[in-house]
Parts: structure tokens; C-alpha cells; sequence
């Protein structure tokens, strides 16, 4: 039973998430390589703006504010899936090899299968998402032990060293590639949003509508698996299965949203931490809490890096990593 005060707490705490969240979409909006005026917003919006407002806003910005904020909003959750389900605080979709998987699908996806550009886009998730599952069974095969069952001090382990592997292999199958393709790889690597339109958001959107209602739903478990295996299954719960299906959850949600704004570590261990210190360590009330943290955290970052250095901007990955790298050191100490 959760006190209503909690409940309380979390309601003005998703408030604030949500104003800063506006806040960050607005400046988002108006600043930029071709800015817009504060007083113009209103009027391009009610279609009242030149050609050229209309298309900074309409084709370029909303589409990159729609694909960032999603594409944290999943990194963020499936981090809070791989924290609870390791028991392991250090547990990150970038960091366990999960989008080094991805990037590895995408690359080949990219560079051998040719297909059109608009199936090109809807496909790319699936790609990712199977280049991530296989790259998942390997790390469970070899993180499981028949007696103790699921390491997660090992499947971190595991996870870093699979990831600095498929990282080289992304090298090798960019070395032999044409100018054009290496340099969309190397954003990609950086954590550069290279999805920047609609098509990209109706790619993503599917896999959030079906996966963010579905974690929550499994609020519960988490809670159990998070404690111990003895307590979860004192209550009858099958670990086994649960973590699979979650860890399955978690992968798909990394691997939809690495697919369309590259490679970027750190907001799925961030967020949950973030989240966790607001409100507490029960699910049902942080899970919600990290999604908009995560969703907020990567527009932030997005925004300041296309800011810092025109016209092309500093990847929101780099950004993300600059401030994720020092917490993860901070947290491998604590522990």
C-alpha cells in the first residue's frame, strides 16, 4: 500500500518535469541556426508565418523536439528495467552493449540493404531491435550459471565487453564503405539526432504506445525482482520468465530509440536515479518520474549541444556523456 502523500509528491514532482519539459520545447523552438522570434511562434503556428518560419518550425524543429523527447522517454525506461531486474545500479542499454548491438544492426542494415527511403525508416527499428536481441542472448548465455542463475555484477561485465567489440566490428564495416555512408555511421556513433522528420516519430511512436503501458503494468513485479529472488519467489513469482520478458521490454525500447538518434549512453542510468531520489524506489511511482526525466534530459542536451557550435552543433550523445560519464565513475566508486 502506497501512502497518498507519496502519491501527492509524485504528482507535483511529474508538474514540474512537465514545465521544464515545455520550457526546454520552447527554447528549442526559437533558438537555433535559423532562429525564431519569441513573438512569431503564435502566428507560424495559426499559419499566419513566412514560407521559411513555417518549415524551420514545421519541418525541421517539431519533428527533432518530437523524436528527442521519445527517444529519452524509452532510453530512460528500459534503463529503469535493466537497473531493477540486475539489482545492479550501474545497469545501462548503452553502457551493457544493448545499443552497441543496435548501432552494429543499423550499420549493416545501412550499408548491404539498400531498400527504399520511407521503408528504409520503418525498417530500421526492427533492424536495431534485432541486432539487439541477438546481442542480448549472448550476454545472458554468458552471464547465466546453471547453480546461481543470473550474474549481474557478470552481465555488466559481460556487457561492456560486448560492446567495446561490436564497437571495433562498426570499424571494420566502415572502412571499406563509401564517403557518404561513413559519415552517416559516424554520426550515428556520436549520439548525432539524424532523424529529423515526421516519418521518423510514426517509426518510434508504436513501440512507446505499446511497451510504456505494458512496463507499467509490470510495476509490481519490478518491485519484487528488484529486492531478491527469494522474496519474489516467496510470492510465486516465475523470475525466470519475468526477466526474460522484461529484459526483452528493455531491449526494444533501447534498440527503437537508438535507431533514429544514434548512439547515446548515460540517460538510461541517469533518469532512474534521478527519479528514484524524488520520489522513492517504488516502480509505480518512479517509473513514470524517469520517463519524463529521461525525455527532458535529452532535449536539454540536444538543445545546448545544436546551440554551442553552429551550424552543425555538438551531438546530443557527446553532451549526455559529458555529464553521464563523470556520474557512472561516481556511482562505480560508491559501489
Amino acid at each position: 500500500m502506497i501512502h497518498p502523500s507519496l502519491y501527492r509528491k509524485q504528482t507535483i514532482v511529474l508538474i514540474i518535469l512537465l514545465f521544464l519539459s515545455v520550457t526546454t520545447i520552447f527554447m528549442s523552438t526559437v533558438l537555433g541556426y535559423s532562429s525564431l522570434s519569441i513573438h512569431r511562434i503564435i502566428p507560424v503556428i495559426l499559419g499566419q508565418g513566412t514560407f521559411k518560419e513555417e518549415f524551420v518550425l514545421f519541418s525541421i524543429r517539431l519533428p527533432r523536439i518530437g523524436i528527442t523527447f521519445l527517444a529519452g522517454m524509452a532510453l530512460a525506461l528500459s534503463g529503469a528495467i535493466l537497473q531493477s531486474i540486475t539489482r545492479n545500479d550501474l545497469a545501462d542499454p548503452g553502457i551493457i552493449g544493448i545499443n552497441a548491438g543496435a548501432g552494429a544492426a543499423v550499420a549493416v542494415f545501412f550499408l548491404f540493404f539498400p531498400v527504399q527511403a520511407g521503408t528504409f525508416v520503418l525498417l530500421l527499428p526492427v533492424a536495431a531491435f534485432i541486432g539487439s536481441l541477438i546481442t542480448v542472448c549472448f550476454i545472458y548465455f554468458f552471464s547465466y550459471q546453471r547453480h546461481t542463475g543470473l550474474q549481474p555484477i557478470r552481465l555488466i561485465l559481460v556487457g561492456v565487453g560486448f560492446s567495446t567489440a561490436l564497437s571495433g566490428l562498426m570499424i571494420i564495416l566502415i572502412s571499406s564503405a563509401d564517403r557518404q555512408k561513413v559519415d552517416f555511421i559516424a554520426k550515428w556513433l556520436a549520439g548525432s539526432i539524424w532523424g529529423t522528420d515526421w516519418v521518423f516519430i510514426w517509426a518510434l511512436l508504436p513501440w512507446l504506445v505499446i511497451l510504456v503501458p505494458f512496463t507499467l503494468y509490470k510495476a509490481n513485479r519490478l518491485n519484487l525482482l528488484s529486492l531478491s529472488e527469494e522474496a519474489a519467489a516467496g510470492v510465486g513469482v516465475s523470475i525466470g520468465k519475468e526477466r526474460v520478458l522484461l529484459l526483452l521490454t528493455a531491449t526494444a525500447l533501447a534498440a527503437s530509440a537508438v535507431s533514429v538518434t544514434g548512439g547515446i549512453a548515460f540517460v538510461g542510468l541517469m533518469a532512474p536515479h534521478i527519479a528514484k531520489a524524488l520520489v522513492g524506489p517504488r516502480h509505480q511511482l518512479f517509473l513514470p518520474v524517469a520517463v519524463l526525466t529521461g525525455g527532458w534530459l535529452l532535449l536539454l542536451a540536444d538543445t545546448i549541444g545544436r546551440n554551442l557550435v553552429e551550424p552543425d552543433g555538438i551531438p546530443a550523445g557527446i553532451i549526455v556523456a559529458l555529464i553521464g560519464a563523470p556520474y557512472f565513475i561516481y556511482l562505480l566508486l560508491k559501489r
